[in-house]
């Protein structure tokens, strides 16, 4: 269970760390000028966007949690909703989540809640343990920071959770895609509104955040784990930059306008899908007739949701997988297929059945 720590607001942010962990945005200033920075253009972008997202969400004065790491991008995001928030305009909190996963992390956490709480927005840190198990080390901390964030944006009563992800992220997200071979929707990349979760940075790139913290004086983390090539992520990332560097194009922004015309098309699919899924969800036996009278592409999410609904763990049912199941169903001669779970899908007699699977005697 994630243990929330609040931290009250004459706490400052002076905290250090020793190494190369916690770097400083902040340019030389004169000490003895009061002035604060003047509104520079990344910042002014940054600012819009999220007026932009709420007005789109068709929020008015929304209350929200704004998911903050300690990094550029979050870091940016956070000092525009503190604006916002002391302008009246939202209702803004911050929430680190310390995952654990470095000695520094909890010092990090809160430096980044001390902090948001000297710009006037209250602060929370939420620890959490991770368990890698099979999702692999990142998924789990996803796992883990997203029902984190959930909880607290239900104990707060907040409208929304707001995260930094840019359209670098974007574009990191559709060549894992690419790279797995996976659909549409995969390649749709990350929605700016999921549930309760806004994205409202999807349309600025990574330069536009750090270029904020910079202008603003922004101390920033640079988490060690975001340059560690063990990690799928970092290696698409230097990939991506060094695709850009070779070919003289903008890939990332043409990667994140890929995902823009796929999340089109996958929103119009998966609208058909979800009304023709309805009448089987749930069912353990189906006439295959349902299934053939349906075109490959609807046909391919109606099967996933059907036996994910039937308690198939669906990160475990990939692609080819559920390209296997299709084909049997459309065969319509006796076969079977195994699926994750101790599962299998018999289909003959005109049925497609969904059953534990069979145990050699």
């Amino acid at each position: 269970m994630p243990n929330p720590r609040t931290f009250p607001a004459q706490q400052r942010s002076t905290i250090r760390s020793s190494g190369s962990t916690v770097s400083t945005a902040e340019r030389p200033r004169d000490a003895a000028s009061p002035r604060r920075p003047t509104l520079d253009p990344a910042s002014a972008a940054i600012r819009t966007a999220v007026r932009a997202a709420l007005a789109d969400a068709g929020t008015s004065a929304p209350g929200l949690i704004v998911a903050v790491s300690g990094g550029a991008d979050s870091m940016a995001l956070l000092h525009a909703a503190a604006f916002l928030h002391r302008r009246g305009e939202i209702r803004a909190r911050a929430l680190t989540v310390d995952h654990g996963l470095q000695t520094v992390t909890a010092e990090v956490a809160d430096r980044v809640a001390a902090t948001a709480e000297s710009w006037g927005v209250p602060a929370e840190v939420m620890s959490v343990s991770i368990d890698a198990g099979d999702e692999g080390l990142e998924a789990a901390a996803r796992t883990a920071r997203y029902a984190a964030l959930e909880t607290a944006r239900a104990a707060a009563g907040a409208d929304w959770i707001l995260t930094a992800h840019t359209r670098s992220d974007q574009a990191e997200t559709v060549l894992l895609g690419l790279m797995r071979g996976s659909g549409t929707r995969s390649l749709a990349g990350m929605s700016p509104l999921a549930g309760r979760l806004m994205r409202p940075l999807l349309g600025l790139d990574r330069d536009q955040t750090e270029a904020s913290c910079r202008a603003q004086g922004i101390e920033i983390w640079n988490d060690p784990m975001n340059a560690d090539t063990a990690f799928t992520r970092v290696r698409a990332r230097q990939l991506l930059a060094g695709l850009e560097a070779e070919l003289g194009q903008p890939v990332i922004a043409n990667l994140a306008r890929t995902a823009d015309l796929c999340r089109a098309d996958a929103d119009f699919i998966d609208a058909h899908a979800e009304a023709a899924g309805q009448q089987v969800r749930a069912s353990a036996s189906v006439p295959v007739e349902v299934f053939t009278a349906l075109d490959d592409a609807v046909l391919s999410r109606v099967v996933r949701d059907w036996v994910i609904s039937l308690g198939v763990p669906g990160q475990n049912l990939g692609a080819v997988r559920v390209a296997e199941l299709c084909a049997l169903i459309r065969d319509r001669r006796r076969g079977r297929l195994s699926l994750p779970g101790d599962t299998e899908v018999v289909v003959g007699g005109g049925q497609a059945v969904f059953q534990p699977a069979a145990r050699a005697r």
